[in-house]
Protein backbone atom coordinates (compact mmCIF):
# COMPACT_ATOMS: atom_id res chain seq x y z
CA UNK A 1 0.00 0.00 0.00
CA UNK A 2 2.86 2.53 0.81
CA UNK A 3 4.74 2.05 -2.17
CA UNK A 4 1.67 2.61 -4.29
CA UNK A 5 0.44 5.67 -2.51
CA UNK A 6 4.44 6.56 -2.98
CA UNK A 7 3.93 6.18 -6.87
CA UNK A 8 -0.04 7.47 -7.12
CA UNK A 9 0.28 10.61 -5.26
CA UNK A 10 3.47 12.19 -6.85
CA UNK A 11 1.83 11.58 -10.15
CA UNK A 12 -1.42 12.59 -9.42
CA UNK A 13 -0.29 15.82 -8.23
CA UNK A 14 2.53 16.05 -10.98
CA UNK A 15 -0.45 15.49 -13.39
CA UNK A 16 -2.32 18.11 -12.02
CA UNK A 17 0.88 20.58 -11.65
CA UNK A 18 1.22 20.71 -15.53
CA UNK A 19 -2.57 21.39 -16.27
CA UNK A 20 -2.68 24.28 -13.66
CA UNK A 21 1.09 25.23 -15.10
CA UNK A 22 -0.66 25.32 -18.59
CA UNK A 23 -3.29 27.36 -17.21
CA UNK A 24 -0.93 29.53 -15.71
CA UNK A 25 1.25 30.51 -18.00
CA UNK A 26 -2.21 30.86 -20.69
CA UNK A 27 -3.77 33.51 -18.22
CA UNK A 28 -0.76 35.29 -17.80
CA UNK A 29 -0.10 35.57 -21.57
CA UNK A 30 -3.49 36.35 -22.24
CA UNK A 31 -3.10 39.22 -20.19
CA UNK A 32 0.90 40.14 -21.28
CA UNK A 33 -1.13 40.66 -24.87
CA UNK A 34 -3.82 42.82 -23.84
CA UNK A 35 -0.61 45.03 -22.26
CA UNK A 36 0.67 45.25 -25.68
CA UNK A 37 3.80 42.97 -25.18
CA UNK A 38 5.04 46.38 -22.73
CA UNK A 39 7.21 44.76 -19.95
CA UNK A 40 6.87 47.75 -17.68
CA UNK A 41 3.31 48.60 -18.63
CA UNK A 42 2.88 44.40 -17.78
CA UNK A 43 4.57 44.92 -14.44
CA UNK A 44 3.08 47.61 -13.41
CA UNK A 45 -0.47 45.91 -14.34
CA UNK A 46 0.86 42.83 -12.53
CA UNK A 47 1.61 45.06 -9.36
CA UNK A 48 -2.51 46.38 -8.95
CA UNK A 49 -3.56 43.07 -9.97
CA UNK A 50 -1.70 40.18 -7.56
CA UNK A 51 -4.96 38.81 -6.56
CA UNK A 52 -5.65 37.60 -9.24
CA UNK A 53 -2.98 35.25 -9.30
CA UNK A 54 -3.94 33.59 -5.52
CA UNK A 55 -5.22 30.24 -7.41
CA UNK A 56 -1.82 29.77 -8.92
CA UNK A 57 -0.33 30.44 -5.35
CA UNK A 58 -2.41 28.25 -3.64
CA UNK A 59 -1.61 25.51 -5.57
CA UNK A 60 2.31 25.67 -5.61
CA UNK A 61 1.75 25.63 -1.96
CA UNK A 62 -0.33 22.71 -1.49
CA UNK A 63 1.59 20.93 -4.29
CA UNK A 64 5.05 21.77 -1.91
CA UNK A 65 3.29 20.53 1.02
CA UNK A 66 2.18 17.34 -0.56
CA UNK A 67 5.89 16.46 -1.87
CA UNK A 68 6.99 17.03 1.77
CA UNK A 69 4.62 14.91 2.63
CA UNK A 70 5.64 12.24 0.13
CA UNK A 71 9.43 12.75 1.46
CA UNK A 72 8.42 11.78 5.14
CA UNK A 73 5.88 9.44 4.42
CA UNK A 74 3.31 10.76 6.52
CA UNK A 75 0.04 8.87 6.85
CA UNK A 76 -2.48 9.48 3.91
CA UNK A 77 -5.00 10.84 5.45
CA UNK A 78 -2.54 14.10 5.92
CA UNK A 79 -2.02 13.87 1.82
CA UNK A 80 -5.53 14.40 1.36
CA UNK A 81 -5.28 17.97 2.80
CA UNK A 82 -2.92 19.31 -0.29
CA UNK A 83 -4.17 16.99 -2.65
CA UNK A 84 -7.60 18.95 -1.67
CA UNK A 85 -5.94 22.77 -2.01
CA UNK A 86 -4.56 21.54 -5.31
CA UNK A 87 -7.74 20.91 -6.61
CA UNK A 88 -8.68 25.22 -6.22
CA UNK A 89 -6.96 26.44 -8.91
CA UNK A 90 -9.45 24.29 -11.26
CA UNK A 91 -12.45 26.75 -9.15
CA UNK A 92 -10.35 29.55 -9.63
CA UNK A 93 -9.56 28.88 -13.02
CA UNK A 94 -13.18 28.64 -13.99
CA UNK A 95 -13.76 32.26 -12.72
CA UNK A 96 -11.01 33.67 -15.12
CA UNK A 97 -12.05 31.57 -17.83
CA UNK A 98 -15.63 33.02 -17.25
CA UNK A 99 -14.55 36.69 -16.98
CA UNK A 100 -12.01 36.56 -19.69
CA UNK A 101 -14.14 36.24 -22.93
CA UNK A 102 -14.17 39.55 -24.24
CA UNK A 103 -10.76 39.45 -26.50
CA UNK A 104 -9.57 36.38 -26.36
CA UNK A 105 -5.97 35.41 -26.58
CA UNK A 106 -4.86 35.57 -29.63
CA UNK A 107 -2.27 32.48 -30.61
CA UNK A 108 -0.01 34.75 -32.87
CA UNK A 109 3.74 33.89 -33.86
CA UNK A 110 4.93 36.28 -31.33
CA UNK A 111 3.31 34.46 -28.72
CA UNK A 112 3.97 30.77 -29.78
CA UNK A 113 7.97 32.26 -29.60
CA UNK A 114 7.47 33.61 -25.85
CA UNK A 115 5.82 29.64 -25.17
CA UNK A 116 8.57 28.28 -26.96
CA UNK A 117 11.17 30.47 -25.17
CA UNK A 118 9.58 29.72 -22.48
CA UNK A 119 9.11 25.83 -22.32
CA UNK A 120 13.13 26.05 -22.93
CA UNK A 121 13.69 27.79 -20.25
CA UNK A 122 11.66 25.69 -17.61
CA UNK A 123 13.00 22.68 -18.99
CA UNK A 124 16.73 23.89 -18.57
CA UNK A 125 15.87 25.23 -15.14
CA UNK A 126 14.65 21.56 -14.26
CA UNK A 127 17.34 19.93 -16.02
CA UNK A 128 19.95 22.20 -14.35
CA UNK A 129 18.27 21.77 -10.69
CA UNK A 130 18.06 18.23 -11.10
CA UNK A 131 22.03 17.51 -11.62
CA UNK A 132 22.16 20.01 -8.28
CA UNK A 133 20.21 17.79 -6.22
CA UNK A 134 17.22 15.11 -6.76
CA UNK A 135 15.10 16.72 -3.85
CA UNK A 136 15.45 20.36 -5.45
CA UNK A 137 14.30 18.97 -8.46
CA UNK A 138 10.98 18.07 -6.76
CA UNK A 139 11.03 21.63 -5.54
CA UNK A 140 11.37 23.32 -8.59
CA UNK A 141 7.65 22.71 -9.92
CA UNK A 142 5.58 24.48 -7.43
CA UNK A 143 8.47 27.36 -7.73
CA UNK A 144 8.33 28.02 -11.37
CA UNK A 145 4.42 27.90 -10.60
CA UNK A 146 5.03 30.33 -7.94
CA UNK A 147 7.24 32.84 -10.08
CA UNK A 148 5.31 32.52 -13.25
CA UNK A 149 4.14 35.21 -13.14
CA UNK A 150 6.73 37.61 -12.99
CA UNK A 151 9.07 35.56 -15.08
CA UNK A 152 7.09 35.26 -17.89
CA UNK A 153 7.57 39.13 -18.88
CA UNK A 154 11.43 38.46 -17.91
CA UNK A 155 11.24 36.50 -21.00
CA UNK A 156 9.26 38.49 -23.10
CA UNK A 157 12.18 41.31 -22.24
CA UNK A 158 14.75 38.90 -23.25
CA UNK A 159 12.86 37.92 -26.51
CA UNK A 160 12.66 41.68 -27.48
CA UNK A 161 15.81 41.68 -30.15
CA UNK A 162 14.29 38.79 -31.75
CA UNK A 163 10.99 40.63 -31.61
CA UNK A 164 12.37 44.28 -33.18
CA UNK A 165 14.25 42.08 -35.54
CA UNK A 166 11.20 39.88 -36.63
CA UNK A 167 9.05 43.52 -36.91
CA UNK A 168 11.98 45.14 -38.75
CA UNK A 169 11.37 42.52 -41.59
CA UNK A 170 7.70 42.99 -41.72
CA UNK A 171 7.86 46.75 -41.49
CA UNK A 172 10.56 46.42 -44.51
CA UNK A 173 7.95 44.41 -46.45
CA UNK A 174 5.68 46.72 -46.00
CA UNK A 175 7.13 49.76 -46.93
CA UNK A 176 8.54 47.98 -50.05
CA UNK A 177 4.55 47.16 -50.67
CA UNK A 178 3.99 51.25 -50.37
CA UNK A 179 6.65 51.99 -52.91
CA UNK A 180 4.96 50.01 -55.19
CA UNK A 181 2.07 51.89 -55.31
CA UNK A 182 3.45 55.38 -55.43
CA UNK A 183 0.18 56.87 -56.11
CA UNK A 184 -1.49 55.75 -53.55
CA UNK A 185 -2.68 58.84 -50.81
CA UNK A 186 -2.39 58.25 -47.20
CA UNK A 187 -4.60 60.26 -44.65
CA UNK A 188 -3.59 59.35 -40.88
CA UNK A 189 -6.05 59.89 -38.29
CA UNK A 190 -5.39 60.43 -34.16
CA UNK A 191 -6.65 61.80 -31.25
CA UNK A 192 -7.80 60.80 -27.83
CA UNK A 193 -11.46 59.66 -29.09
CA UNK A 194 -13.29 59.82 -32.17
CA UNK A 195 -10.32 58.50 -34.38
CA UNK A 196 -12.04 55.11 -34.87
CA UNK A 197 -15.55 56.15 -35.79
CA UNK A 198 -14.50 59.01 -38.17
CA UNK A 199 -12.22 56.73 -39.96
CA UNK A 200 -15.05 54.28 -40.48
CA UNK A 201 -17.26 57.32 -41.62
CA UNK A 202 -14.50 58.51 -43.62
CA UNK A 203 -13.56 55.45 -45.86
CA UNK A 204 -17.37 54.89 -46.31
CA UNK A 205 -16.95 58.54 -47.94
CA UNK A 206 -14.59 58.24 -49.88
CA UNK A 207 -16.14 55.03 -51.41
CA UNK A 208 -18.30 57.39 -53.23
CA UNK A 209 -15.11 58.13 -55.79
CA UNK A 210 -12.12 56.17 -54.12
CA UNK A 211 -11.14 52.70 -54.38
CA UNK A 212 -10.28 52.72 -50.57
CA UNK A 213 -8.27 50.71 -48.04
CA UNK A 214 -8.83 51.94 -43.96
CA UNK A 215 -7.21 49.55 -41.49
CA UNK A 216 -9.49 47.49 -39.87
CA UNK A 217 -11.36 47.54 -36.27
CA UNK A 218 -9.01 49.18 -33.93
CA UNK A 219 -5.64 48.14 -35.75
CA UNK A 220 -4.13 51.45 -34.99
CA UNK A 221 -0.39 50.13 -33.49
CA UNK A 222 2.51 49.63 -35.86
CA UNK A 223 1.80 46.29 -36.59
CA UNK A 224 -1.38 46.43 -37.07
CA UNK A 225 -0.89 49.11 -39.66
CA UNK A 226 2.24 46.82 -41.00
CA UNK A 227 -0.42 43.49 -41.22
CA UNK A 228 -3.24 45.51 -42.44
CA UNK A 229 -0.91 47.16 -45.46
CA UNK A 230 1.09 43.70 -46.11
CA UNK A 231 -1.77 41.61 -46.08
CA UNK A 232 -4.85 44.07 -48.05
CA UNK A 233 -3.41 46.73 -49.62
CA UNK A 234 -3.77 45.97 -53.61
CA UNK A 235 -2.25 48.32 -56.82
CA UNK A 236 -5.89 49.28 -57.70
CA UNK A 237 -6.35 50.89 -53.92
CA UNK A 238 -6.34 54.72 -54.65
CA UNK A 239 -6.72 55.98 -50.75
CA UNK A 240 -5.65 54.07 -47.43
CA UNK A 241 -7.37 55.42 -44.29
CA UNK A 242 -4.60 54.66 -41.56
CA UNK A 243 -6.16 55.09 -37.66
CA UNK A 244 -3.12 55.73 -35.63
CA UNK A 245 -3.40 55.10 -32.20
CA UNK A 246 -0.97 55.80 -28.77
CA UNK A 247 -0.27 55.32 -25.47
CA UNK A 248 3.32 56.54 -25.31
CA UNK A 249 5.14 59.83 -26.59
CA UNK A 250 6.53 58.54 -29.92
CA UNK A 251 3.78 56.11 -31.04
CA UNK A 252 2.40 58.36 -33.81
CA UNK A 253 5.67 59.18 -35.01
CA UNK A 254 6.66 55.34 -35.28
CA UNK A 255 3.55 54.29 -37.33
CA UNK A 256 4.20 57.91 -39.50
CA UNK A 257 7.65 56.89 -40.28
CA UNK A 258 6.19 53.85 -42.08
CA UNK A 259 3.65 55.00 -43.97
CA UNK A 260 5.02 58.68 -44.55
CA UNK A 261 1.13 60.50 -44.81
CA UNK A 262 0.08 63.04 -46.81
CA UNK A 263 -2.41 64.41 -44.54
CA UNK A 264 -4.11 64.28 -41.35
CA UNK A 265 -6.74 64.23 -39.13
CA UNK A 266 -6.57 65.00 -35.41
CA UNK A 267 -10.08 64.00 -33.55
CA UNK A 268 -9.51 65.48 -30.18
CA UNK A 269 -6.87 65.93 -27.33
CA UNK A 270 -7.98 64.71 -23.71
CA UNK A 271 -7.38 63.09 -20.62
CA UNK A 272 -6.71 59.46 -22.22
CA UNK A 273 -4.22 56.65 -21.15
CA UNK A 274 -3.14 59.44 -18.61
CA UNK A 275 -1.39 56.18 -16.63
CA UNK A 276 1.26 55.95 -19.25
CA UNK A 277 1.18 59.82 -21.20
CA UNK A 278 0.98 61.08 -17.51
CA UNK A 279 0.30 65.02 -18.90
CA UNK A 280 -2.54 66.17 -20.96
CA UNK A 281 0.53 67.92 -22.71
CA UNK A 282 2.46 64.87 -23.70
CA UNK A 283 -1.04 63.65 -25.37
CA UNK A 284 -0.76 66.73 -27.46
CA UNK A 285 2.27 66.26 -28.11
CA UNK A 286 1.92 62.68 -29.04
CA UNK A 287 -0.99 63.18 -31.86
CA UNK A 288 0.92 66.06 -33.16
CA UNK A 289 3.49 63.82 -34.20
CA UNK A 290 1.30 63.52 -37.06
CA UNK A 291 1.33 66.88 -37.66
CA UNK A 292 4.76 67.32 -37.40
CA UNK A 293 5.31 64.58 -40.23
CA UNK A 294 2.99 65.79 -42.86
CA UNK A 295 4.51 67.33 -46.00
CA UNK A 296 4.40 70.82 -46.62
CA UNK A 297 1.39 70.23 -49.02
CA UNK A 298 -0.75 68.26 -46.76
CA UNK A 299 -3.85 69.22 -45.44
CA UNK A 300 -4.25 68.99 -41.00
CA UNK A 301 -7.92 68.57 -40.31
CA UNK A 302 -8.57 69.50 -36.84
CA UNK A 303 -11.83 69.32 -34.35
CA UNK A 304 -12.01 73.09 -33.65
CA UNK A 305 -14.23 72.33 -30.49
CA UNK A 306 -11.32 70.64 -28.46
CA UNK A 307 -9.54 73.12 -26.65
CA UNK A 308 -6.50 71.12 -26.40
CA UNK A 309 -6.25 70.98 -30.41
CA UNK A 310 -6.59 74.80 -30.30
CA UNK A 311 -3.71 75.70 -28.32
CA UNK A 312 -1.49 73.95 -30.51
CA UNK A 313 1.10 76.47 -32.38
CA UNK A 314 2.57 75.56 -35.88
CA UNK A 315 3.20 76.01 -39.17
CA UNK A 316 0.02 74.10 -39.97
CA UNK A 317 -2.09 73.80 -43.27
CA UNK A 318 -5.25 73.78 -41.10
CA UNK A 319 -8.64 72.71 -41.81
CA UNK A 320 -11.40 72.86 -39.18
CA UNK A 321 -14.07 71.06 -38.67
CA UNK A 322 -16.65 71.28 -35.47
CA UNK A 323 -20.13 71.95 -33.71
CA UNK A 324 -19.65 74.47 -31.24
CA UNK A 325 -17.07 77.02 -32.84
CA UNK A 326 -18.84 78.62 -36.17
CA UNK A 327 -15.85 78.50 -38.33
CA UNK A 328 -14.24 75.89 -41.32
CA UNK A 329 -16.61 72.98 -41.67
CA UNK A 330 -19.14 73.12 -38.95
CA UNK A 331 -22.81 71.46 -38.56
CA UNK A 332 -25.81 73.63 -37.23
CA UNK A 333 -29.95 73.37 -36.56
CA UNK A 334 -28.86 69.71 -35.01
CA UNK A 335 -32.04 67.70 -34.58
CA UNK A 336 -31.47 64.69 -32.65
CA UNK A 337 -34.36 62.09 -31.75
CA UNK A 338 -34.43 58.09 -30.93
CA UNK A 339 -34.50 57.71 -35.03
CA UNK A 340 -31.33 59.44 -36.16
CA UNK A 341 -29.90 62.84 -36.69
CA UNK A 342 -30.71 65.65 -39.38
CA UNK A 343 -28.06 68.38 -39.29
CA UNK A 344 -26.78 71.47 -41.95
CA UNK A 345 -23.20 71.14 -42.28
CA UNK A 346 -21.68 74.91 -43.48
CA UNK A 347 -18.02 74.90 -46.04
CA UNK A 348 -15.35 77.22 -45.50
CA UNK A 349 -17.15 78.82 -48.91
CA UNK A 350 -20.38 79.03 -46.99
CA UNK A 351 -22.08 76.01 -48.99
CA UNK A 352 -24.84 74.29 -46.72
CA UNK A 353 -26.14 71.04 -47.00
CA UNK A 354 -28.89 69.27 -44.99
CA UNK A 355 -28.01 65.44 -44.10
CA UNK A 356 -29.52 63.17 -42.03
CA UNK A 357 -27.96 59.67 -40.25
CA UNK A 358 -29.13 56.50 -38.47
CA UNK A 359 -26.40 57.55 -36.23
CA UNK A 360 -27.65 59.45 -32.66
CA UNK A 361 -25.40 61.76 -30.60
CA UNK A 362 -23.92 64.85 -30.87
CA UNK A 363 -20.39 63.20 -30.76
CA UNK A 364 -21.26 61.49 -34.04
CA UNK A 365 -22.24 64.22 -35.48
CA UNK A 366 -18.97 66.14 -34.88
CA UNK A 367 -16.93 62.89 -35.98
CA UNK A 368 -19.49 62.90 -39.01
CA UNK A 369 -18.27 66.63 -39.89
CA UNK A 370 -14.77 65.70 -40.03
CA UNK A 371 -15.49 63.31 -42.36
CA UNK A 372 -17.36 65.34 -44.49
CA UNK A 373 -14.47 68.11 -44.27
CA UNK A 374 -12.03 65.71 -45.83
CA UNK A 375 -14.37 64.11 -48.36
CA UNK A 376 -15.43 67.39 -49.32
CA UNK A 377 -11.37 68.37 -49.59
CA UNK A 378 -11.19 65.72 -52.05
CA UNK A 379 -13.17 66.69 -54.62
CA UNK A 380 -16.53 65.13 -53.44
CA UNK A 381 -19.50 68.03 -53.44
CA UNK A 382 -21.53 67.79 -50.15
CA UNK A 383 -24.71 67.24 -51.98
CA UNK A 384 -23.12 64.01 -53.19
CA UNK A 385 -22.33 62.86 -49.90
CA UNK A 386 -26.09 62.63 -48.85
CA UNK A 387 -26.64 59.42 -49.73
CA UNK A 388 -23.91 58.03 -48.35
CA UNK A 389 -24.10 59.77 -44.63
CA UNK A 390 -27.69 57.82 -44.72
CA UNK A 391 -26.32 54.76 -45.44
CA UNK A 392 -23.85 54.96 -42.99
CA UNK A 393 -24.16 52.31 -39.81
CA UNK A 394 -23.29 52.50 -36.60
CA UNK A 395 -19.54 51.46 -35.10
CA UNK A 396 -19.92 48.56 -33.24
CA UNK A 397 -19.80 49.47 -29.16
CA UNK A 398 -19.94 53.53 -30.19
CA UNK A 399 -23.63 54.36 -29.28
CA UNK A 400 -24.94 51.42 -31.02
CA UNK A 401 -28.68 50.98 -30.99
CA UNK A 402 -30.13 47.60 -30.34
CA UNK A 403 -33.79 47.20 -29.48
CA UNK A 404 -34.87 44.13 -27.59
CA UNK A 405 -38.31 43.97 -27.16
CA UNK A 406 -39.80 46.32 -24.32
CA UNK A 407 -36.18 47.62 -24.24
CA UNK A 408 -33.86 49.42 -26.21
CA UNK A 409 -29.61 48.96 -25.30
CA UNK A 410 -27.51 51.80 -26.53
CA UNK A 411 -24.79 49.68 -26.47
CA UNK A 412 -21.02 52.39 -25.99
CA UNK A 413 -19.37 49.68 -24.35
CA UNK A 414 -15.90 50.87 -26.14
CA UNK A 415 -13.31 52.05 -24.11
CA UNK A 416 -15.11 54.90 -22.70
CA UNK A 417 -13.33 58.48 -22.01
CA UNK A 418 -14.49 62.08 -20.50
CA UNK A 419 -15.61 63.60 -23.15
CA UNK A 420 -17.82 60.60 -24.94
CA UNK A 421 -19.07 59.43 -21.58
CA UNK A 422 -20.43 62.89 -21.45
CA UNK A 423 -21.71 62.75 -24.52
CA UNK A 424 -23.36 59.49 -23.76
CA UNK A 425 -25.23 60.28 -20.88
CA UNK A 426 -26.01 63.74 -22.53
CA UNK A 427 -27.58 61.61 -25.74
CA UNK A 428 -29.72 59.27 -23.09
CA UNK A 429 -31.53 62.15 -21.87
CA UNK A 430 -32.80 62.27 -24.82
CA UNK A 431 -34.87 59.40 -25.15
CA UNK A 432 -38.46 59.53 -24.11
CA UNK A 433 -38.63 56.64 -21.44
CA UNK A 434 -37.13 55.60 -18.49
CA UNK A 435 -33.42 55.82 -18.74
CA UNK A 436 -30.77 53.72 -17.31
CA UNK A 437 -27.20 53.66 -16.96
CA UNK A 438 -25.08 50.59 -16.23
CA UNK A 439 -21.23 51.21 -16.05
CA UNK A 440 -18.23 50.20 -14.68
CA UNK A 441 -16.70 53.53 -15.06
CA UNK A 442 -13.50 54.57 -17.13
CA UNK A 443 -10.04 53.38 -16.75
CA UNK A 444 -5.79 54.65 -17.93
CA UNK A 445 -7.01 58.22 -16.08
CA UNK A 446 -4.27 58.23 -13.55
CA UNK A 447 -4.32 60.63 -10.73
CA UNK A 448 -7.18 62.28 -12.47
CA UNK A 449 -9.07 59.17 -12.12
CA UNK A 450 -11.23 60.59 -9.12
CA UNK A 451 -12.27 63.96 -10.70
CA UNK A 452 -12.96 62.40 -13.61
CA UNK A 453 -14.90 60.16 -12.38
CA UNK A 454 -16.74 62.87 -10.07
CA UNK A 455 -17.82 64.44 -12.60
CA UNK A 456 -19.07 61.88 -14.59
CA UNK A 457 -21.28 61.08 -11.62
CA UNK A 458 -22.50 64.56 -11.71
CA UNK A 459 -23.48 64.34 -15.70
CA UNK A 460 -25.39 61.32 -15.01
CA UNK A 461 -27.11 62.17 -12.27
CA UNK A 462 -28.70 64.53 -14.85
CA UNK A 463 -29.55 62.70 -17.34
CA UNK A 464 -30.23 58.98 -15.91
CA UNK A 465 -33.49 57.70 -13.81
CA UNK A 466 -31.25 54.73 -12.85
CA UNK A 467 -27.38 54.68 -12.64
CA UNK A 468 -26.22 50.82 -12.02
CA UNK A 469 -22.84 50.99 -10.58
CA UNK A 470 -20.63 47.71 -11.76
CA UNK A 471 -17.15 47.20 -9.54
CA UNK A 472 -17.83 49.47 -6.71
CA UNK A 473 -14.16 49.95 -5.40
CA UNK A 474 -14.24 51.58 -9.02
CA UNK A 475 -16.86 53.73 -8.93
CA UNK A 476 -17.18 54.89 -5.54
CA UNK A 477 -16.49 58.79 -6.98
CA UNK A 478 -19.09 58.53 -10.02
CA UNK A 479 -21.47 57.09 -6.83
CA UNK A 480 -20.25 60.51 -4.59
CA UNK A 481 -20.70 62.66 -7.59
CA UNK A 482 -24.49 61.57 -8.62
CA UNK A 483 -25.40 61.41 -4.87
CA UNK A 484 -24.27 65.17 -4.02
CA UNK A 485 -25.86 66.37 -7.62
CA UNK A 486 -28.79 65.48 -5.75
CA UNK A 487 -29.52 62.14 -7.50
CA UNK A 488 -31.88 60.03 -5.67
CA UNK A 489 -30.12 57.09 -3.69
CA UNK A 490 -32.78 54.77 -3.93
CA UNK A 491 -32.18 54.83 -7.92
CA UNK A 492 -28.70 54.16 -7.40
CA UNK A 493 -27.49 50.35 -7.11
CA UNK A 494 -23.73 48.70 -6.75
CA UNK A 495 -23.51 45.27 -8.34
CA UNK A 496 -20.14 42.98 -9.07
CA UNK A 497 -20.73 41.59 -12.45
CA UNK A 498 -21.91 43.30 -15.75
CA UNK A 499 -24.31 40.55 -15.71
CA UNK A 500 -26.15 41.31 -12.25
CA UNK A 501 -26.41 44.87 -13.57
CA UNK A 502 -28.08 44.24 -16.62
CA UNK A 503 -30.36 41.55 -15.03
CA UNK A 504 -31.54 43.83 -12.69
CA UNK A 505 -32.13 46.73 -15.41
CA UNK A 506 -33.92 44.16 -17.55
CA UNK A 507 -36.15 42.64 -14.46
CA UNK A 508 -37.06 46.36 -13.52
CA UNK A 509 -41.07 47.35 -13.81
CA UNK A 510 -41.70 50.55 -15.45
CA UNK A 511 -44.84 52.32 -17.01
CA UNK A 512 -43.01 53.39 -20.30
CA UNK A 513 -39.98 51.81 -22.76
CA UNK A 514 -36.69 51.28 -21.30
CA UNK A 515 -33.37 52.85 -22.69
CA UNK A 516 -30.09 51.31 -21.27
CA UNK A 517 -26.95 53.21 -21.88
CA UNK A 518 -23.94 50.52 -21.55
CA UNK A 519 -20.76 53.26 -20.97
CA UNK A 520 -17.91 51.09 -20.93
CA UNK A 521 -16.94 47.08 -20.31
CA UNK A 522 -13.46 47.08 -18.51
CA UNK A 523 -11.38 44.50 -21.09
CA UNK A 524 -9.96 41.95 -19.22
CA UNK A 525 -6.95 43.12 -17.85
CA UNK A 526 -9.07 45.52 -15.79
Amino acid sequence: MEKITAILIPTIYSLCFVFNFVLCVRYNMHMLQLNGYKTGEHMRWLKKNLLRQRFFVVYGVSFALALIFVILRANVLFMLIPAALSLLPLVGYNVLRLTNTKKKLVFTMRVKRLIAAYAVIVALIGIGTSFIAHNLFFCAPPFMLLVTPFFLPFVNFLMKPVEKAVGNSFINDAKRKLKENPGLVIIGITGSYGKTSLKFYLTELLKQKYDVLCTPESFNTPMGVVRTIREHLKPTHQIFVCEMGARHVGDIKEICDIVHPHHGVITSVGPQHLETFFTIDNVRKTKFELAESLPENGKLFLNADSAEITRQDGNYNRIWYGIEEKFGFYAKDIELTPLGTDFTVVSPEGETERFHTKLIGSINVLNLVGAIAVANSFDIPMNELKIAVRRIAPVPHRLELKEAGALTVIDDAFNSNPVGSKAAVETLKLFPGTRILITPGMVELGKKEDELHYKFGTYAADCCDYILLVNPYRTGKIKQGALESGFDEKRLREFDKFTDAFAFASSLKTADHKYILLENDLPDNY
